[in-house]
């Protein structure tokens, strides 16, 4: 099958967000009086923003609310991005790379486009097509709702494109959607499964690795 699309996930997949996250995080409970860590972070990562609000407020000993949450954790996360992104190791070497062949790029994420259009402009805008976020489609991840829309999109065949995603939900919406998908594990690990292929990093990939994965072969060098 010829690859006609790659769909790369955004936080923790091709930016270093999830150390932000979790101190804005750690900042809105303290605010809600409420306990967070790293096994909190675990419940909502790779989520949408509402899912993130109303498991915090599921905890908190002081509530807010639910819009006002929101809007905090928002504003606090814009201030973190606007002073610029860390790519996850070997990121912009794939995206270069498959941008500069001619295959279609998306970015497909669960986080909104208020915050997401920061990320995308410091990565470089040029490097995808298509930009899906989580405010932009009924259901978010696990749905497979993003990635079918991103090939809606696209015009292309989902089981022809393939995935890369960091956490289980995000793992699990592009599966849902049909397509080939790579999973580098953050924060959450991803068990092997024959739905998929987990690899450490994203150092060592290349457009030939992720056509091989459509063969039925190996991604690794």
């Amino acid at each position: 099958m010829t690859l006609q699309a790659v769909f790369f996930d955004l936080d923790g997949t091709l930016i270093n967000s999830e150390p932000e996250w979790l101190a804005v995080e750690h900042e809105i409970m303290d605010w809600l009086e409420g306990p967070w860590d790293v096994e909190h972070q675990d419940q909502v990562v790779g989520g949408s923003l509402w899912r993130t609000v109303d498991y915090m407020l599921g905890l908190a000993t002081r509530p807010q609310p639910r819009e006002l949450v929101a809007e905090r954790l928002l504003t606090l996360m814009a201030a973190r991005l606007s002073t610029g992104v860390v790519l996850m190791p070997g990121a912009k070497e794939l995206l270069v790379e498959v941008s500069a062949s001619g295959v279609p790029v998306a970015l497909v994420t669960s986080t909104v486009r208020q915050l997401a259009d920061a990320a995308i402009d410091a990565i470089g805008r040029d490097l995808f097509k298509v930009t899906v976020c989580g405010d932009e489609v009924e259901h978010t991840k696990p749905h497979p709702e993003p990635y079918l829309k991103a090939a809606r999109l696209l015009g292309v065949d989902p089981a022809a494109c393939v995935v890369l995603e960091d956490s289980p939900t995000g793992v699990a919406a592009g599966e849902a959607a049909g397509c080939a998908v790579i999973a580098v594990p953050g924060i959450v690990a991803i068990p092997e499964a024959p739905t998929r292929t987990v690899v450490p990093t994203l150092e060592g990939l290349s457009l030939d690795g992720l056509r091989e994965l459509l063969g039925g072969g190996s991604v690794l060098p």
